[in-house]
């Protein structure tokens, strides 16, 4: 048997080797060194490297044979152990039937319902009689086509028979302001933000191990309140005015933040502009069902000189919008795991949004409060200049200026 340093030495040779070896490699490298070593080699070898004595006999064997064991195999042709579906035939099977919600096992059965771990699934199959880990679990799942996919906002429901000759409307309207060089707008309200020292999601680099603290229940502070951002979007030149209001959105404060846009932006962007195209969706301070919505814009028209033409999307698809995954979903991504404690701080991530297809951002405050549920009499509404389109009038309309 080999001293005590023989076998040190050993070891370090394997350790500077062995990253750069694979199974077949290792085996073969075990065994020149015992055979090299003579009596007592593959004990000292097995010792030094922690392989078995078997597989450096095996090494040997492939030494003495090259030819046994063809340059792209690790192993002969059924070597180890068997895959644990070979052994047990029936467990692919059951293990479908636990996941499979629609075809396969007991639909009364709450694991169906509860096993969404590979622990859960290797403990229900052990218990069924089946051998297997938690690990082969997550191998037979990947290959049978499982994954662990989030849920996904795919399902409109019920679509209107007109959704895609409005779509076709609204893009040929854009595309024929765009070649008048009149502006084209795409407007809405972003998610209302509780201020505070909050969780905010999403995750921002900081030194490691010092997270941000921040309150461990997320109920709103009634003196700091929420900020409601209305983003006003530039169609043609990808750029945004972001009006943050701090009472309810109404339609009052929707149609100022418009103008608000159109008088720090709009204007000087398009000084020879006549008409304004704006497009939005039917819910919320927008809506077309709404009084105040139409007085106000008519207020716009009679301020601006603007002819303000007016396109809602159909019902459903507020989340083809422009103004959503073209400014929304980059303010929430700037912001993203920075706690909005103040109105400042929003203001400053909402104007400092930046994306590498030149969007720019502009952040404006309004701390004027509306008022909630305002009131249009018919009277009122009679004095609004609207003209319908032909194809649904509730959906296409013009405000057109008093003379």
């Amino acid at each position: 048997m080999p001293e005590a340093h023989v076998i040190e030495w050993i070891r370090e040779k394997y350790v500077a080797v062995m990253m750069d070896l694979d199974e077949r490699g290792r085996r073969r490298w075990a065994a020149a060194e015992a055979r090299s070593l003579g009596w007592g080699g593959i004990s000292a070898v097995a010792q030094a490297t922690g392989l078995s004595d078997r597989t450096i006999r095996t090494g040997i064997r492939e030494l003495d044979e090259p030819e046994a064991l063809p340059a792209t195999r690790q192993r002969r042709p059924g070597a180890g152990r068997r895959c644990r579906e070979d052994e047990q035939p029936n467990l692919v099977d059951a293990l479908e039937s636990l996941v499979d919600s629609t075809t396969r096992g007991d639909p009364m059965s709450p694991l169906r319902w509860t096993c969404k771990s590979t622990r859960t699934l290797a403990k229900e199959l052990n218990r069924q009689g089946f051998t297997v880990s938690s690990t082969k679990i997550g191998q037979l799942l990947h290959a049978q086509g499982y994954g662990l996919p989030s849920n996904r906002k795919t399902v409109e429901g019920k679509q209107h028979p007109d959704r895609d000759a409005q779509f076709r409307h609204i893009g040929k309207r854009i595309r024929a302001f765009q070649r008048a060089d009149q502006p084209a707008i795409s407007v809405d309200t972003k998610k209302k933000e509780p201020l505070g020292n909050m969780k905010n999601p999403g995750k921002t680099y900081r030194p490691k191990g010092h997270p941000t603290p921040v309150k461990t229940h997320d109920f709103p502070d009634r003196e700091l309140g929420k900020a409601v951002p209305y983003g006003v979007y530039d169609l043609a030149y990808n750029e945004a005015g972001v009006s943050v209001g701090i009472s309810p959105d109404t339609a009052e404060f929707a149609v100022a933040a418009i103008q608000r846009w159109w008088t720090r932006m709009g204007q000087r962007r398009y000084p020879s502009a006549r008409r304004l195209l704006i497009t939005a969706d039917r819910g919320g301070s927008n809506s077309p069902r709404t009084r105040l919505w139409r007085w106000e814009l008519q207020r716009l028209a009679n301020q601006t000189g603007l002819t303000l033409e007016v396109c809602h999307y159909p019902p459903g698809t507020s989340k083809w919008n422009k103004v959503e995954h073209r400014l929304f979903c980059h303010i929430t991504r700037n912001w993203q795991g920075i706690p909005l404690e103040d109105l400042t701080i929003v203001i400053n991530l909402i104007g400092s949004t930046r994306t590498e297809e030149g969007l720019e951002v502009h952040a404006w405050l309004d701390r004027r409060q509306y008022q909630k549920a305002r009131k249009i009499t018919d009277t009122q509404l009679s004095e609004v200049r609207i003209r319908r389109n032909r194809f649904h009038g509730d959906w296409n309309y013009e405000i057109l200026p008093s003379q």
